[in-house]
């Protein structure tokens, strides 16, 4: 099998630009390097209008109007502008917030800063596959609480929380709904109106587009969704995100928005065939390989194992040709396990094994093969020398003589 290395199997990271996204990106550098903002002659008019297609490349997918879509600088200050924003408009309404333990830092860190602030926040449990009870969920809202913030699929583990029947609670209750859609966007289907989304995060560095730029959605109607800028002077982006807007990263969201959007369900399908056959390839032929997250409800691309008696940190450095990880890129630079992980009750050692694979676009069924064989090449060897494989594999040899019969063990 003639196979190219590096191979690269980290799409949860960040992914590639696609070769059209960059093709649309690089007239906006050069040629059309005009601000959106100046409205007094044909370079801004250029440079504005195609902001607004991005608006409508975003919107389309989603069911939203063009109006309703916020620039940014990714999803980490989406969810930041959503959560603070939404805090700050709302807080003579109430200061308590419902989240999740498993959402991204992002996420989490805006609600332990207002925490300090005096909100109230209840952070949900979620099962062993990842989801949340949406019972638990109705029971922690209260006359207070102002918003309800659930990520649409997991960064780690790939599982897609119960959007739907999330947003039909918040607006029986009366109550926003936020989602962190960031690894969700252009890989499912996702509606803003059938899902009762008030506003949603995503960036286009996680579905084949550039670094450093994204939009949060913000409902404009039924109800109008207030939120208080982060970062004030010129009131670009209707008075809610100021600053001169990205243009040519803006068009490359755009386009990998449409492409996205053109190509999803091929793109799904190929992944999932493809994910499934990592899964198998390594599960015929290794013992004590855990699966984590939901069986079905998760991410076309998304495959995290953890293999027992394996150190996770040891096996990423012996597929030193194979780009994974062992979690969240934000995370990566801590020695503790995974906070998912340990959520969904993986034991502390077991996390420590744990290898998140992220297929995509461009992966190939010849790398999948050749990582399927290299992942079990290495973990044998891993186990070879580990004392506890040895010791689990003597305790079982030992349980098999007590458990033969006499004249078996004679023979």
């Amino acid at each position: 099998m003639k196979v190219k290395t590096p191979i690269y199997m980290d799409n949860h990271a960040t992914t590639p630009v696609d070769p059209r996204v960059l093709e649309a990106m690089i007239p906006y550098f050069a040629d059309k390097f005009g601000n959106a903002a100046s409205r007094s002659h044909a370079y801004g008019w250029e440079s504005e209008a195609a902001v607004d297609t991005t608006r409508e490349q975003i919107a389309r997918p989603i069911g939203a109007s063009p109006r309703e879509i916020v620039f940014t600088s990714g999803a980490t200050e989406s969810d930041n502008l959503a959560i603070k924003g939404v805090a700050d408009s709302y807080s003579q309404k109430g200061n308590h917030i419902v989240t999740c333990v498993t959402e991204h830092k992002a996420v989490l860190d805006s609600c332990k800063v207002l925490e300090r602030r005096g909100y109230q926040i209840t952070y949900l449990p979620v099962n062993s596959d990842g989801l949340i009870d949406i019972q638990r969920l109705e029971d922690a809202l209260t006359d207070k609480t102002i918003l309800i913030s659930i990520m649409a699929a997991n960064n780690e583990i790939g599982t897609i929380q119960p959007v739907k029947e999330i947003g039909r609670l918040a607006k029986e209750k009366g109550i926003l709904f936020h989602t962190d859609a960031t690894q969700a966007f252009g890989k499912i289907p996702l509606n803003v109106d059938e899902m009762g989304i008030d506003l949603l995060s995503l960036t286009a560095h996680k579905m084949y587009g550039p670094k450093g730029i994204g939009a949060l959605y913000v409902r404009s109607a039924k109800p109008r969704v207030k939120v208080t800028p982060m970062i004030d002077g010129g009131g670009h982006e209707r008075g809610m995100r100021s600053g001169t807007l990205n243009v040519p990263g803006i068009v490359g969201l755009g386009r990998a928005c449409e492409i996205a959007q053109q190509e999803m369900v091929a793109e799904a399908n190929g992944l999932t065939a493809l994910r499934e056959r990592l899964k198998e390839g390594i599960l015929s032929q290794l013992d004590d390989v855990y699966i984590n997250g939901h069986p079905a409800k998760r991410l076309p691309g998304n495959m995290n194992m953890s293999f027992a008696y394996v150190e996770g940190e040891s096996l990423l450095m012996a597929l030193k040709e194979i780009a994974v990880s062992t979690g969240s890129a934000c995370t990566s630079a801590s020695l503790e396990p995974s906070y998912v992980l340990r959520a969904i009750g993986v034991e502390e050692e077991l996390a420590h094994t744990s290898i998140r694979f992220g297929l995509g676009r461009f992966n190939t069924q010849d790398e999948v093969d050749y990582t399927i064989g290299r992942v079990v090449e290495e973990v044998g060897r891993l186990r070879g020398i580990s004392p506890l494989y040895k010791a689990k594999k003597m305790k079982l040899q030992n349980r098999r003589q007590v458990e033969m019969k006499p004249q078996e063990r004679a023979s």
